[in-house]
C-alpha cells in the first residue's frame, strides 16, 4: 500500500513538473528567447590592487596609480572593422596596429581582450558615452605600478608586466587573467605571489546595448600584502650615485644578520620605462644595449675575483696547517714554471702571510696553491659560499664556477700546474658573484659564522621570516690571523688600500685586479669590513674594466664617508 502511494506521488510531480515545462515553452517561451537574444550575462574581471614596497624606514619604493583601460569582449563584436575604426580615433592610435594586438592577446569568446592601459579619465569618459554603439567595448579602472625613485635599486625592485599569451596558458591558475600584472625580475617576481593579492569579479545582465540592466553577483578584490625590505635608500641613493657613468657593483650588508642595506647594479635603468610602454625604442635599448643594463651584475655576473681569492686560499692554508701565519716565501717579482714567468706586482723579498694579503703577494700565492693543490682549495672554499648559489631572495641567482683538477677530469680536460697558479690568485676559470665576496667577508670579520644574505624584513609589518646563523667548524684563529692581514691592506704603508685609512671609521679588507680577455682594462675590487658607531657592515666595490684597484679604493672611501655624514654607519 505505501508503494503505491509513493509511485502516485511521484507521478503527480512528474505532471506538474511537465505541465510548467510545457507552459514556459508554449507561453512564456518568446520572453525567454527575448531575453536571452536582448540581454546577455557579463562577467567582468576585478584586478587587485598590488601591494606596495617599501625600504626599512618606511620610504615608499613601489607604489601604484589608479589608470584605465580598455577592452573588447570578442563573442559581442557586432562590426569589427567599425569598433577598431572608433578605437583608433579615440585612442590616437593605428587602427591595423589596435587589430593586432588584439588578435594577439585574444584568448576565448568570452574573455575581454586587452586593447590600451593608462587612458587618462577624460578619455575614459568619452569611450563611455559611445558604448550604445559599441557594446564590445569594457572600459575599466585598474592600477599601473609606479617607481618613485627610478633607477635607483631597479634591480633589487625588478619590474612588473602584463602576463603573456604563454604565460598565462603555461600558469593555468584561475587567479590569472591576460590583464593581470605579474613580477618579472627582482623582488617583483619572487614574492609576486604574496604583492599579487587575489583577483575579484563582477557578474552583470546586460542588454543588447552593453548596458547593465542589474548586477547578478559580486566579489571583492583582495589588495596584495605590503613588503617592507631590508634597503635603506639613502644607501642606494649613494651608491647609485656614484656608479654613475661606471659599469660595477656596490653592496653593502649588515654582517651581524645579513641584512642588505644596499645594492646597486651599473649601468642600470628606470623601471617607469617598462611600465608605461610609451616609447618602445627606449625598450629595446634596455634589452639589446651590449653594456647589458638589465644583468644584475650583483647576483647574477659572474667575475674573475683577482687578489680578492687569495683570503680564502690563506685561510685554506691555514685550516688545513700547511702553513702557519710566519710562513715565509721570498718575492722576487715573478715565480717560474718550465720557462715561463709568473708575475707579480713588485719584487716583495720575504713575505709572511700577513704581508702576504696587505701588499698582494703574488709569489706568496703561487707557492700555496701548489703546495695546497685545487682539490682542496675546492673543496675548502665551498664551505665559504663560492660555487654555490647565496640563496638571497632574488630569482636566477648564479653560482659562478670554482675549478680542480677533478672537476676537468672528470670533464674530460686536462689541468696544467699553470691552472693551479692562476687558481691561487683568483684568475683562470675561476668565477663569483660580487654577492658571495661580500658572503665571505662577513664570515671572516665574524670569525667564522655564516650569515645569510636577505632583503625581505617584514610583510604587512609583520615579521614573518626566520634566518638563522651557523658556525663553521674551524678554529676562530684562523680568522683572526687573516683579519690582521686585511687590517695591514689599509694600515700598512705599502698596503694595497691605504686610501682607506680613515679616522672616522675602522676599516678592514683586501684589493684585487683582475685581468680580463683581450685589450679590455682590468676589473678592479675592493671587499671589505667596516666598523661604525652605528653599523657593522661588509661592503663590495667592484668596477668592471674598471682599471687599477686603486679607482675601487677611491669608490669605496667615497662611500664609507658618505653613509658615515649622513649617519648611516
Amino acid at each position: 500500500m505505501r508503494i503505491k502511494i509513493f509511485r502516485l506521488i511521484i507521478f503527480i510531480c512528474f505532471c506538474i513538473l511537465a505541465g510548467e515545462l510545457a507552459y514556459m515553452q508554449a507561453v512564456r517561451g518568446p520572453y525567454y528567447f527575448n531575453l536571452s537574444k536582448n540581454n546577455r550575462i557579463r562577467v567582468v574581471s576585478l584586478e587587485s590592487e598590488r601591494g606596495r614596497i617599501m625600504d626599512r624606514n618606511g620610504k615608499i619604493l613601489a607604489d601604484n596609480q589608479k589608470i584605465f583601460n580598455v577592452m573588447v569582449i570578442p563573442q559581442e563584436i557586432q562590426n569589427e572593422e567599425k569598433l577598431f575604426a572608433f578605437l583608433s580615433e579615440q585612442l590616437e592610435e593605428n587602427s591595423e596596429v589596435l587589430l593586432r594586438r588584439y588578435r594577439q592577446r585574444k584568448l576565448t569568446p568570452f574573455t575581454p581582450v586587452l586593447i590600451s592601459d593608462d587612458i587618462s579619465k577624460v578619455k575614459a569618459l568619452q569611450i563611455e558615452e559611445n558604448r550604445y554603439q559599441f557594446p564590445s567595448i569594457l572600459v575599466q579602472e585598474n592600477y599601473r605600478r609606479y617607481y618613485p625613485y627610478g633607477r635607483a635599486g631597479a634591480h633589487i625592485l625588478g619590474y612588473v608586466g602584463k602576463i603573456d599569451k604563454e604565460e598565462a596558458l603555461s600558469i593555468k591558475d584561475q587567479e590569472y587573467t591576460l590583464q593581470s600584472v605579474i613580477g618579472k625580475i627582482g623582488v617583483e617576481k619572487f614574492y609576486n605571489d604574496r604583492l599579487m593579492g587575489q583577483r575579484g569579479g563582477v557578474q552583470i545582465e546586460v542588454n543588447s546595448r552593453g548596458e547593465q540592466v542589474r548586477l547578478l553577483g559580486l566579489k571583492d578584490p583582495v589588495a596584495g600584502e605590503d613588503l617592507t625590505l631590508t634597503v635603506d635608500q639613502e644607501i642606494q641613493l649613494i651608491a647609485t650615485d656614484l656608479l654613475t657613468a661606471k659599469a660595477g657593483v656596490i653592496i653593502v650588508m649588515d654582517m651581524k644578520n645579513g641584512e642588505v642595506l644596499g645594492m646597486t647594479s651599473s649601468p642600470d635603468f628606470d623601471p617607469n620605462i617598462l611600465i608605461s610602454g610609451k616609447s618602445q625604442r627606449d625598450v629595446n635599448y634596455l634589452f639589446n644595449n651590449k653594456s647589458s643594463p638589465m644583468l644584475d651584475r650583483a647576483t647574477r655576473g659572474v667575475f674573475p675575483p683577482g687578489s680578492v681569492f687569495k683570503i680564502p686560499v690563506a685561510l685554506c692554508g691555514l685550516n688545513s696547517q700547511k702553513i702557519s701565519q710566519h710562513t715565509t716565501y721570498n718575492c722576487e717579482g715573478f715565480y717560474e714554471l718550465g720557462g715561463i714567468k709568473f708575475g707579480c706586482t713588485h719584487h716583495h723579498g720575504p713575505q709572511n702571510l700577513i704581508q702576504s694579503i696587505a701588499h698582494s703577494c703574488n709569489v706568496y700565492y703561487y707557492h700555496l696553491g701548489l703546495k695546497l693543490g685545487s682539490d682542496l682549495i675546492s673543496q675548502f672554499v665551498g664551505q665559504l659560499g663560492f660555487g654555490k648559489i647565496t640563496g638571497i631572495d632574488l630569482p636566477y641567482e648564479k653560482e659562478g664556477n670554482i675549478p680542480s683538477r677533478r672537476k676537468s677530469a672528470l670533464s674530460g680536460k686536462k689541468w696544467f700546474t699553470g691552472n693551479s697558479l692562476n687558481m691561487a690568485i683568483g684568475q683562470g676559470d675561476v668565477l663569483v658573484t660580487p654577492l658571495q665576496l661580500v658572503g665571505m667577508m662577513a664570515i671572516v670579520a665574524r670569525e667564522g659564522i655564516v650569515v645569510q644574505p636577505h632583503l625581505i624584513k617584514d610583510i604587512n609589518q609583520t615579521y614573518v621570516f626566520d634566518f638563522p646563523q651557523r658556525k663553521l667548524k674551524m678554529d676562530s684563529e684562523i680568522f683572526k690571523i687573516v683579519k690582521q692581514g686585511l687590517r695591514a691592506t689599509v694600515t700598512d704603508a705599502a698596503g694595497t688600500a691605504r686610501e682607506l685609512h680613515l679616522n672616522e671609521v675602522y676599516v678592514a679588507g683586501k684589493t684585487g685586479t683582475a685581468q680580463t680577455s683581450g685589450s679590455l682594462d682590468h676589473h678592479a675590487w675592493f671587499v671589505g669590513y667596516a666598523l661604525g658607531e652605528r653599523k657593522e657592515v661588509a661592503f663590495c666595490v667592484f668596477l668592471e674594466h674598471g682599471g687599477s684597484s686603486h679607482n675601487a679604493n677611491q669608490v669605496a672611501r667615497e662611500l664609507l664617508l658618505k653613509m658615515y655624514e649622513k649617519k648611516l654607519l
